[in-house]
């Protein structure tokens, strides 16, 4: 857009301009010192803190990206990590960018449903060099089901159930703990969440299943999620998995802007790209997605290089917002361009490549960023 500072391409020198290049950087970094570690969500939440308190401390406006995600949750915008984000998204003149993680074509969730006693059988593999894992299963809380895990040796757990909250083992060079929540004071559904740790080198391969047992069904409906791509490997996977509601969190928060990833040389959404809508489908999700596949950007030692992921889409639309706000907030053109607003400006004018598509969807959400739609949109 003429009179913005960032515009996209390539200087006369032949470097990448890159998006909103001469905005100024908060950078925030996570992770335990000295060692190698991914990020936990109350460390993500007080960077959060941090970047917007010096936003305001500075008087200017904030536009933040978040390229990170974990299964870890029950996906319905409902966790404390996802209702914190939705809480700092209302303050001060800021918007969150989320990358909805690379989980579509992971086959790491389950989907089912339910009847009143039943036995079904969900089985998943597990790859070589995986040190540990985790399952989080979500289901109505009026429910009464009852689990077991069996272990490619054949092997079975005690049963988890109402009556037995609580169950921890050790065998085959492992150990198992497994757990069932109550509903809490911000989700009416519960979790049942089970932990395999290798008391050796690595977890067994093969083949595994989680037995469900119900009595009285009212709902039925039942999402199990295993770790991400980048802590198991497309490797490990459902035997029969379900690639929709396959968002990682924290994108599914309602306040934020949840940005999958398509392919921009064939115009069509990326195989990875995790996609909605929510669990239960209660929020539209993703809000739009962004070019993720074969972009450019910089590695170290002042060179380039070409990556894929929705880690890559998000900072297009994080930088595309800082662009707006230059216009509208900096410059006086729109004073309220932050939150909602922008979110709902980057929607309209977002654009829909296939015409006989029903938009919202769960794989492109309201279409892909445009800031060229946005801006005359806002302009007129």
């Amino acid at each position: 857009m003429q009179g913005l500072q960032g515009e996209i391409g390539k200087q006369s020198n032949g470097l990448y301009a890159g998006i909103a290049s001469e905005a100024s950087f908060i950078v925030v970094k996570l992770g335990e010192k000295g060692r190698e570690s991914f990020a936990r969500t109350t460390e993500i939440m007080r960077a959060l803190k941090f970047v917007i308190d010096t936003a305001e401390s500075l008087n200017v406006p904030i536009s933040i990206n978040l390229s990170f995600g974990t299964n870890n949750g029950s996906h319905d915008g409902k966790s404390l990590f996802e209702t914190y984000i939705d809480s700092v998204s209302q303050r001060w003149k800021s918007v969150i960018s989320i990358a909805t993680g690379n989980e579509g074509n992971a086959g790491h969730h389950f989907a089912g449903v339910a009847v009143s006693n039943e036995i079904i059988d969900v089985r998943f593999v597990t790859s070589a060099n995986i040190k540990s894992f985790y399952i989080s299963l979500w289901k109505n809380f009026v429910d009464d089901f009852s689990f077991k895990l069996i272990l490619p040796s054949g092997k079975t757990t005690a049963i988890l159930s109402q009556t037995n909250p609580l169950v921890n083992a050790s065998f085959d060079n492992m150990l198992i703990s497994m757990f069932y929540a109550e509903a809490t004071h911000y989700n009416v559904d519960q979790e049942a969440y089970f932990y395999v740790e290798s008391k050796g080198v690595e977890v067994p391969v093969g083949v595994w299943d989680i037995r469900i047992n119900t009595k009285n069904v009212i709902d039925g409906r039942f999402n199990i999620w295993l770790p991400t791509v980048e802590e198991v490997s497309l490797e490990t996977s459902f035997t029969t998995p379900n690639p929709l509601t396959t968002l990682t969190l924290p994108s599914t928060s309602l306040y934020s802007i949840s940005v999958g990833a398509y392919n921009p040389y064939i115009k069509s959404i990326a195989s990875f790209s995790g996609l909605g809508y929510t669990r239960n489908s209660e929020v539209e999700k993703p809000d739009l997605v962004a070019p993720g596949v074969g972009v450019i950007t910089t590695i170290p030692n002042g060179k380039y290089d070409a990556f894929s992921g929705t880690s890559i889409a998000s900072p297009f639309v994080a930088g595309a917002v800082a662009l707006m706000m230059e216009w509208g907030i900096v410059k006086g053109n729109d004073p309220f361009l932050y939150g909602q607003r922008a979110k709902a400006f980057l929607r309209k004018g977002a654009v829909r490549f296939d015409p006989t598509m029903l938009y919202p969807n769960p794989y492109y959400g309201f279409g892909s960023l445009c800031i060229s739609n946005t801006m005359n949109l806002l302009i007129e």
